[in-house]
């Protein structure tokens, strides 16, 4: 458990950072108008994004449980075998990636507030 949990905080730090510099650097050379837009782009795809894997999630699940009722050759057919794929993939989507999308436009938008006054000074 420690190794996997060690190795998943490693390949995550680029992307946080991303999420942390993004803003600031957009800020400083694209000016708030620029950081306006950055934000306005991060929410409407990141809402996106969180909606559409929330639903597939959802559908892949139910899809394994209609199966698993008897529906399309029930346990065990080929039909079920796919859907158990299609669950393992669903699962994380609706459970994980999908919230998280809310936690980085959160992060990008607080840290845009944080250094936006640095940026108004800093084009004047």
């Amino acid at each position: 458990m420690a190794i996997s949990t060690r190795s998943a905080i490693k390949e995550m730090i680029l992307p946080g950072l991303l999420a942390v510099l993004a803003p600031v650097a957009t800020g400083f050379v694209l000016g708030v108008s620029g950081l306006a837009g950055l934000l306005a782009g991060a929410l409407v795809t990141g809402v996106l994004m969180a909606l559409m894997m929330a639903n597939a999630g959802g559908a892949w699940d139910n899809a394994k449980k209609l199966i698993e009722e008897g529906h399309h050759g029930g346990k065990g057919s080929e039909p079920h075998k796919a859907a158990v794929i299609g669950d393992t993939v669903g699962d994380p989507f609706k459970d994980t990636s999908g919230p998280s999308l809310n936690i980085l436009i959160k992060l990008m938008t607080i840290v845009a507030v944080i250094f936006v006054p640095l940026v108004v000074v800093w084009m004047q």
